[in-house]
């Protein structure tokens, strides 16, 4: 595919947290609609691009510094903002024909479009003139989180990371958005001596979203996801500032189940999970530390890489 025959895809943003999925202008019942056709491997494929994007964003905006102070109450509200851009082969994957529909030639396979790809369903013709559409996706070239968070501290150099969401959309979007996250991280630095070269913290942190609702009254897709992270900083004084670069190593996972209505009469329930494709995360970023709180931005190189930034007000305890 051109790398320039996407750009008419739509930027999916995502406030508070998850509340278009890969949907833009269509509502939910257009997502279980569209994959009702699909069982077994044909759904992974179709939905794979949407557990990356999925993981890649939950596991991201974790930490920003690694400094955490020894003692004394701090607390900092902070929307970071997670978003990636799918690449070219993220917009289709190989499908094989689903029962009921017998293909030309027995084992064929057909290049079709994933959740993201383009909206034009492919349509294969087999034995006896019988045809078989294969869905469109929803034309999108990016994704897009921005999640409230809340950060405490500090006890014998840990902190506490509290994520949380849970709201209705409406009958004509998602319906049910339900999210949690608690996670936390320690000072490592602290055992090096009064004024470590640089700071050392490692962190968990462990997350669910529930969205949406289908046919059967259970969530449309539950997720769970997971980041253990190691991560190195060092605060420079600038001016009235602190200037901050920092890196970190990560593990993650991410868990998705989606439960929707196949196309029989009466319906019946098809249940598909899949896995995330990132395991280890590389992060490079910086952020300016201020009086009442910090900015920052990094990236994070992966399987699926992706970007963050954010805005943190309180007290951090950060000199």
């Amino acid at each position: 595919m051109h790398p320039h025959s996407r750009t008419r895809g739509r930027l999916v943003s995502l406030v508070i947290v998850l509340l278009a999925l890969p949907l833009a202008a269509s509502a939910e019942d257009d997502v279980q609609g569209q994959i009702s056709v699909y069982t077994g491997d044909n759904a992974v494929g179709y939905l794979q691009p949407l557990a990356n994007a999925m993981g890649a964003a939950l596991n991201s905006g974790f930490g920003y510094s690694a400094y955490i102070p020894k003692t004394s109450f701090h607390m900092a509200l902070e929307v970071p903002v997670m978003g990636l851009f799918f690449a070219d082969d993220d917009a289709t994957f190989t499908a094989t024909a689903e029962s009921g529909f017998q293909p030309n030639t027995p084992g064929e396979i057909f290049v079709v479009p994933t959740i993201v790809g383009p909206g034009e369903a492919v349509v294969a013709t087999g034995q006896g003139g019988a045809q078989f559409a294969f869905p469109g996706g929803f034309d999108l070239n990016s994704f897009g989180l921005a999640v409230p968070q809340l950060r405490l501290s500090s006890l014998a150099g840990t902190e506490a990371v509290i994520r949380w969401a849970a709201f209705e959309t409406g009958e004509s979007d998602l319906g049910n958005v339900d999210m949690f996250g608690i996670g936390g991280r320690h000072s490592i630095s602290q055992y090096f001596g009064e004024n470590p070269t640089f700071d050392l913290a490692a962190g968990i942190l462990y997350q669910t979203l529930d969205l949406g609702e289908n046919d059967f009254g259970n969530p449309f897709v539950d997720t769970s996801a997971l980041t253990v992270q190691l991560q190195a900083s060092r605060r420079m004084p600038v001016g009235f500032a602190t200037f901050e670069p920092y890196g970190a190593v990560a593990y993650e996972s991410l868990d998705l189940d989606v439960e929707y209505a196949d196309t029989n009469d009466p319906p019946q329930p098809v249940a598909v999970s899949m896995e995330g494709e990132n395991s280890f995360r590389f992060t490079i970023g910086a952020g300016f530390n201020f009086s009442a709180g910090q900015v920052w931005a990094d990236y994070n190189f992966s399987d699926t890489s992706n970007f963050s930034f954010g805005l943190a007000l309180g007290n951090l305890g950060r000199p």
